[in-house]
C-alpha cells in the first residue's frame, strides 16, 4: 500500500474542516484489499489515546506529551512502524494500567512524525485493521501485549438494504457539510470521491461529533452493516440539532430586526404624543423622582432606588418589563420606610379597652399590660412574638384589634389557615410575569407604619406542597433577631419588621413546626365556664345581635336564666359562636314579629326559648346515675375545648375474650388492655375469683362511636369501669376522672386539666380524680373555676378504686 494513498492533514472533522487542508488521493478498494490481506503480527506496543478512536483506513494527528507514548512513538518509527492503538475509559487518568484501557482497538502505522518546540511528539498515523488485546506482555517502559485479529463480517456487493444505508450516510454527510458554517464546502469532494463502503462507515464514524464511549461501541461492532445503521443514526441526531440551531439563529436576527424597528417606532410614537399634550415618561419618572426626596429611607435604600429608577429611564416604555420595573417602584415609594405611629402608654386606659371588649381572658390580659409596661420604661425594646393558643370562639382574633387600639397603632389581620405557597409570604421574583411582593408587605403597605398590630390567624393551619414550605418562610418573619432585615423576593431588599407586634393565633400546638413554635411565646386562652358565657352574652352578643338586626334593648330582653338555660341545653362548645348563633335565632324570632305586627313576648321566658329553639339538644352532656355497674364517667381534652365521655363495659358468658369499641386510637385501646392486665394481676386484692376472666368475654365501649377517640387520658376510667364491673360495685355518685395508667400500677400526670375542669362544672361532677402531680395544674386555675368541686390526687391504681368505689352492690347485680 503507497503512503501517497493516505490522507495526511491533520483533522478531517465535518465540525471543524481546515479550509487550508490539502487534499489528496484517498483510499481505493484495492488498497483496502491489501490492508485486509495483510498479516497482524503477534505483539504490539499498545499505545493509549485521551479522547479520540482510530477506525481502519483512517488518517488522524495525534500528540503525544507523556513520556511513555513518546519512548513507544520513537521506538516504533525507527523499527516497524506498526502500534497497536486503543482507548483509554477515562481520560483523565494520566498514566492508565491496561485495565483502565479498552481491549478492542486499531492496528496503525506511522505515516510522519514531527517534534514540537514544547517537547512533545506529533504523529501522524494510518488505521489498518481492528484487533483485541489478548495478554499483556510488559507494562515498562510502555505496555507491550499480544493481539488477536478481529475478522469484520460484510454483506455482498448485492444487498439492497446495506446499499441504500451507504447512499442514505452520503447524502446526509453532504447535507451536514451544506447546513453547517463550520465546514467549508471542499469537504463534499472528500465524501464524493470515497468509493470504499467500509471507509466511508468508518471515516464519518471518526469524524462525527461523539464521544469516546459512542465511538468505540461502533468500533466495537464485528457487522459492518450494523455499524453503518447505527452511524447512520447518530448523524441523523447530529443533522437534527444542526437544523435546530440554524432555526433559532434565524429567529434571533428576525426578532432583533423587529425589536429594532419597533423601538423607532415607539420613539416616534413618543415624540408625537408629547407634541398633542399626552403623557410623557420622562415626567412619570421626575414625579417619582420628587416623591422620593420626601421618604425617611436610610442611604441604602436610597442608592437602591436611584439605581432602579436609572434602569426603568433606560428601558423602553412598551416592552412588558417596563410596567413591572414600574410597580416595583411605586411599591418602594409606598412602603412606610422607617415611618412608625407613637405608642400610646396610658396602661389605665389600655386595660379599660382590653376589659370592655372581652369578659375573662384575665391571662393574656395581664401579659399586654406587662408588655406595655417595659415598653414605656425601655422604649426601645423589640415587639414580642405571642401566640394565643386555645379552642375556637374564645376571642383569640379580636383580642389582636383591642390590643391594636390599646397602642394606638395600626391594625392589619392576615389569615394563614389553607396557605401552601412561600411566595404568599416571601413573593416573587421580578422576573416572573405578574409578580407580586407577598402578603407581609403588601400589608405593611396598607397599613401605612411599620410597626402595626400584625394579627396572624390560623397559624397551625398553614400547609405545604411542591411550591414550597410557607411555615418554613415564617421562621425569618417571627425571629426577632432575624426580622430586622426581613428579605422578600419582589423588594429585593431587607425590610426592617423588628417593630412590628405579631400576634399569631391558632387552635392546636402539635400541627406548628418546632421551629416556629420556639420563636413564639405561648399564652393559653382556655375556654368559658358557664357563668362567663352568660356574662359575655348579656355584655355583648345580645346587644351586638340586636344592633345587626336593626332592634335596641327595648325590643328583646333575655334574663340570665334563660341564657344559662341557652348555653346548656343548646351548645356545647368553649367559645361562644354557638351560642351566639342562638341569640341570633331569638332576635330574629322578635324582628320577624315585629315587622309582621304580631304580638309576642319582649321579656323571653323559658317557653320561648323552647319555642323558637326547639327542645334541648345537648342534654347527654350532664352526668349519668351510678346505678349501672361498669359505667364510669371520664374527663377528655378536644380540640374544642373539654368535655365528658362515658366508659361502659359489660361481661357475657364467653372464653375470656375482650372486644373493644367506640372508635378508639390505638393508645386508648392499650390502656384497656393495660387495666384489663393489672386487674388480672390483683383479683385478689379486689375481691374477684381469678375464674371470671376465663368464663365471661368483657366488652368495653365509648358512646358517640362517629367520633374518633385516642390518648391516655382514660386510663384511670376504664380501670375503674372494669373493677365495678367485676365487683359488682356502685361508682360513687357525681364523680369523673382522669389519668394515665401503667403496667406497674402507677397513674401518670396528663394535659388539658383547665378544660376538662371546665367541662366537669358544665356537667354537674363535684368530684374529680386526677394524678397527684396534676396537682400543680389545679393551683394555677383560677379559684372561681374551682368552686363546688372537690379533688382527689392519686399516684397509684389501687388508690382510683378506693376513691372510686363505694362498697355497696348496684341494683340487680350479677352473680360471678
Amino acid at each position: 500500500m503507497k503512503k501517497s494513498n493516505f490522507i495526511t492533514f491533520d483533522s478531517l472533522s465535518l465540525e471543524e474542516f481546515d479550509e487550508n487542508s490539502e487534499l489528496i488521493p484517498l483510499m481505493t478498494p484495492e488498497d483496502e484489499e491489501a490492508i485486509n490481506n495483510e498479516e497482524l503480527p503477534e505483539t504490539l506496543p499498545i499505545l493509549s489515546l485521551r479522547n479520540t478512536v482510530l477506525f481502519p483506513g483512517v488518517v488522524i494527528p495525534i500528540t503525544a506529551g507523556r513520556d511513555k507514548s513518546i519512548k513507544l512513538i520513537n521506538d516504533a518509527n525507527n523499527g516497524s512502524k506498526v502500534i497497536g492503538v486503543v482507548a483509554q475509559k477515562d481520560e483523565t487518568v494520566e498514566n492508565p494500567s491496561a485495565n483502565e484501557m479498552y481491549n478492542i482497538g486499531t492496528v496503525a502505522r506511522i505515516l510522519r512524525v514531527l517534534k514540537m518546540p514544547d517537547g512533545n511528539v506529533t504523529v501522524i498515523i494510518q488505521g489498518k485493521k481492528r484487533f483485541k488485546v489478548e495478554e499483556v506482555i510488559t507494562e515498562t517502559p510502555y505496555i507491550s501485549a499480544t493481539i488477536q485479529d478481529l475478522p469484520e463480517a460484510r454483506p455482498t456487493l448485492k444487498n439492497k438494504e446495506f446499499t441504500a444505508i451507504i447512499d442514505s450516510i452520503k447524502d446526509l454527510a453532504l447535507q451536514i457539510i451544506k447546513e453547517s458554517p463550520n465546514i467549508p464546502t471542499e469537504a463534499s469532494f472528500a465524501i464524493k470521491n470515497i468509493e470504499s463502503n467500509s471507509f466511508l462507515v468508518n471515516f464519518v464514524s471518526s469524524n462525527m461529533n461523539l464521544s469516546v464511549s459512542e465511538k468505540q461501541s461502533l468500533l466495537e461492532m464485528n457487522d459492518l452493516k450494523k455499524r453503518a445503521l447505527a452511524t447512520l443514526k447518530y448523524m441523523n441526531v447530529e443533522f437534527q440539532k444542526l437544523e435546530l440551531k440554524n432555526d433559532i439563529q434565524s429567529k434571533v436576527q428576525n426578532d432583533m430586526s423587529q425589536q429594532q424597528r419597533e423601538y423607532f417606532l415607539h420613539q416616534q410614537m413618543k415624540t408625537i404624543q408629547e407634541e398633542l399634550g399626552g403623557v410623557s415618561h420622562d415626567a412619570e419618572i421626575d414625579e417619582m423622582r420628587k416623591q422620593a426626596k420626601s421618604k425617611k429611607w436610610d442611604e441604602k435604600v436610597g442608592k437602591h432606588f436611584d439605581k432602579e429608577l436609572a434602569k426603568m429611564q433606560r428601558m423602553n416604555p412598551q416592552v412588558s418589563e417596563y410596567s413591572i420595573q414600574r410597580n416595583y417602584l411605586e411599591l418602594f415609594l409606598e412602603l412606610p420606610w422607617n415611618e412608625f405611629s407613637k405608642d400610646k402608654f396610658d396602661l389605665k386606659r389600655a386595660r379599660k379597652i382590653l376589659d370592655r371588649d372581652h369578659f375573662g381572658l384575665d391571662d393574656v390580659k395581664r401579659r399586654i399590660i406587662e408588655y406595655l409596661a417595659v415598653l414605656k420604661l425601655r422604649n426601645d425594646m423589640k415587639s414580642p412574638i405571642l401566640c394565643l393558643h386555645g379552642p375556637p370562639g374564645v376571642g383569640k382574633t379580636s383580642l389582636g384589634k383591642s390590643i391594636a387600639e390599646a397602642l394606638g397603632r395600626e391594625y392589619v389581620r392576615m389569615s394563614l389557615g389553607g396557605l401552601r405557597d412561600e411566595a404568599e409570604i416571601r413573593g416573587h421574583r421580578k422576573t416572573y410575569i405578574g409578580a407580586m411582593p407577598g402578603r407581609i408587605i403588601k400589608s405593611l403597605k396598607k397599613a401605612g407604619t411599620s410597626n402595626p398590630v400584625f394579627v396572624l390567624d390560623e397559624i397551625d393551619k398553614l400547609s405545604n406542597s411542591h411550591q414550597g414550605d410557607p411555615s418554613s418562610a415564617m421562621l425569618e418573619v417571627l425571629d426577632p433577631e432575624q426580622n430586622s432585615e426581613f428579605y422578600d423576593n419582589f423588594l429585593e431588599m431587607g425590610y426592617d419588621l423588628s417593630k412590628v407586634m405579631f400576634i399569631a393565633t391558632c387552635n392546636s400546638l402539635s400541627t406548628i413546626q418546632p421551629a416556629l413554635l420556639d420563636r413564639m411565646e405561648i399564652i393559653n386562652v382556655s375556654g368559658y365556664t358557664i357563668e362567663e358565657k352568660v356574662e359575655i352574652a348579656k355584655r355583648h352578643l345580645l346587644p351586638k345581635q340586636l344592633k345587626e338586626h336593626g332592634l335596641d334593648e327595648s325590643h328583646l330582653k333575655i334574663g340570665k336564666p334563660q341564657l344559662e338555660k341557652i348555653v346548656e341545653g343548646y351548645t356545647r362548645e368553649s367559645g361562644v359562636r354557638a351560642l351566639e348563633k342562638q341569640i341570633a335565632k331569638m332576635v330574629r324570632y322578635a324582628a320577624k314579629n315585629i315587622a309582621m305586627e304580631e304580638e309576642y313576648n319582649v321579656k323571653v321566658a323559658t317557653a320561648d326559648i323552647l319555642e323558637v329553639l326547639g327542645g334541648p339538644k345537648m342534654e347527654r352532656n350532664k352526668y349519668e346515675n351510678n346505678s349501672v355497674a361498669g359505667v364510669v364517667t371520664g374527663l377528655a381534652w378536644t380540640r374544642v375545648g373539654g368535655d365528658i365521655l362515658f366508659i361502659e363495659s359489660t361481661l357475657s358468658k364467653g372464653k375470656g375474650n375482650l372486644t373493644i369499641t367506640g372508635n378508639l386510637g390505638t393508645v386508648m385501646k392499650e390502656s384497656a388492655t393495660i387495666a384489663m392486665e393489672y386487674i388480672k394481676s390483683y383479683a385478689d386484692d379486689f375481691g374477684i375469683d381469678p375464674s371470671v376472666f376465663e368464663n365471661y368475654n368483657v366488652h368495653i365501649h365509648v358512646p358517640e362511636g362517629a367520633t374518633p377517640k385516642d390518648g391516655p387520658s382514660a386510663g384511670v376510667t376504664m380501670l375503674t369501669s372494669l373493677v365495678s364491673l367485676f365487683t359488682q360495685r356502685k361508682v360513687k355518685k357525681n364523680i369523673a376522672m382522669t389519668g394515665e395508667i401503667t403496667l406497674r400500677g402507677k397513674v401518670l400526670p396528663v394535659g388539658g386539666i383547665k378544660e376538662k375542669i371546665l367541662a366537669a362544672k358544665r356537667a354537674r361532677i363535684k368530684e374529680i380524680l386526677l394524678c397527684e402531680e396534676n396537682r400543680r395544674d389545679i393551683e394555677e386555675i383560677k379559684q372561681d373555676y374551682l368552686k363546688g368541686l372537690t379533688f382527689h390526687y392519686v399516684s397509684d391504681m389501687s388508690e382510683v378504686i378506693k376513691f372510686a368505689l363505694t362498697n355497696q352492690k348496684v341494683k340487680n347485680a350479677k352473680k360471678l
